[in-house]
């Protein structure tokens, strides 16, 4: 039996200015392709489906598209979890009838356990595997609030709370002993690599829970969240896919990919990352404006060789620039320095080298060019740094009670 686990496809997410659309549906048809070529008899979507949690409606189509695509290859099941973006209401508006094709949806987790088990059955009705399906674990499912506690024994009593409810799901697998048990998870586990543009998704430490403290009866574990992929503490069975298409340009460098776990019966015979094809390069260039000017030239030369077969939508690039001096105009400068290049400038800031009291000078003119964590940030210098952790928690807090609103 073949499973493929991806998660973190973040679709409908719009990007400083600009939407996704062309890249997801390129990664949703190669996607398609690789389920179809490879086999797949399951397939798990590890959290974060949509971007944010009323997502746009070309968004749904090309999501409700892929899924109705799949009934036409080997891939007779699906496992889709709730991430931290998703909204629970969203996803499960057609869950009864994605259910009647065995696409099982777990958006969020409820006071019956049970509905996280999820049993995989072939044609003949007989019994494949079974998916202890975790969603992204909300503070208010983990019942952990208590009145008037500091953010340390907040964030422990949250680690404690997801630790218990693996641990509790666990017991309800227990007797399935000669089929694959998978676990999935949307969360920050520890030892786990991010890109700096993520932040943790509950409140206190950056650690959720650790390899070791998921329960052995697990064969293989499939997390979301991290947009990178790895596995956790060196164990193999555990592990994060990654995105399907870099999200910020902090993720330039991160090599895109899904996993594919073949089992053997109960034991995993291989473990193969697939990488997923470089539709659109996201560049960033630090530097002074010279060298940055020499770099897009070359870079654009080897992108117009390289239309035809890599890549096939235009670059976006980040710069920032290095000067000793304020430079007016120097953003309109390098637009129109670029306007018959294969690359579209994106985000553009300046570096001042003889300042000392900021490291960094936003030029943006638009909110949009900001994340809320990056907005709270600046807000933030204006306050004592000893109420920074506090505020920073109570934010967090607040952010995510707004998500859940549609």
């Amino acid at each position: 039996m073949k499973i493929l686990h991806t998660a973190d496809w973040h679709l409908g997410q719009s990007f400083i200015h600009f939407d996704r659309n062309e890249e997801h549906q390129l990664a949703l048809d190669w996607l398609l392709d690789l389920i179809k070529n490879e086999a797949i008899d399951v397939l798990i979507i590890a959290g974060d489906v949509f971007d944010i949690g009323s997502p746009p409606n070309y968004a749904r189509r090309m999501y409700y598209s892929f899924l109705t695509q799949l009934l036409a290859t080997n891939c007779k099941n699906t496992v889709i979890i709730g991430g931290n973006h998703d909204s629970p209401s969203m996803l499960d508006a057609p869950r009864d009838l994605l259910e009647s094709l065995n696409i099982k949806v777990v958006s969020a987790a409820s006071d019956n356990l049970q509905d996280e088990i999820i049993e995989i059955k072939n044609a003949k009705n007989e019994l494949q595997a079974v998916i202890a399906a975790v969603p992204f674990l909300r503070d208010r499912d983990l019942k952990s609030a208590v009145a008037f506690e500091s953010g340390y024994d907040k964030a422990e009593q949250l680690k404690k709370g997801i630790y218990q409810h693996y641990h509790d799901v666990a017991d309800l697998c227990k007797n399935y002993k000669k089929v694959p048990v998978i676990a999935t998870g949307h969360l920050f586990a520890k030892g786990s690599q991010a890109s700096e543009k993520q932040d943790n998704i509950y409140l206190g430490n950056m650690e959720n829970i650790s390899g070791e403290q998921f329960p052995k009866v697990f064969d293989y574990v499939a997390l979301g969240h991290i947009h990178r992929a790895q596995t956790i503490e060196n164990q193999e069975h555990i592990r994060y896919s990654g995105s399907l298409i870099p999200l910020s340009f902090s993720e330039n460098q991160d090599r895109k990919s899904v996993t594919i776990i073949d089992f053997q019966g109960k034991k995993i015979e291989k473990i193969t990352e697939i990488d997923v094809p470089s539709f659109r390069k996201l560049i960033t260039f630090k530097g002074e404006i010279d060298a940055i000017k020499e770099k897009l030239t070359n870079l654009d030369a080897k992108l117009k060789l390289q239309l035809e077969t890599d890549f096939k939508l235009k670059s976006w690039v980040e710069i920032i620039v290095e000067s000793e001096t304020i430079a007016p105009n120097l953003e309109q400068e390098m637009q129109e320095f670029c306007k018959s290049m294969h690359l579209e400038i994106l985000k553009f800031r300046t570096v001042y080298k003889n300042q000392t009291s900021f490291a960094t000078h936003f030029l943006a003119k638009d909110l949009k060019e900001l994340s809320e964590m990056e907005v709270f940030q600046q807000r933030l210098q204006s306050v004592p740094a000893e109420e920074h952790a506090a505020l920073t928690d109570t934010f967090k807090e607040l952010y995510e009670m707004y998500r859940l609103v549609d």
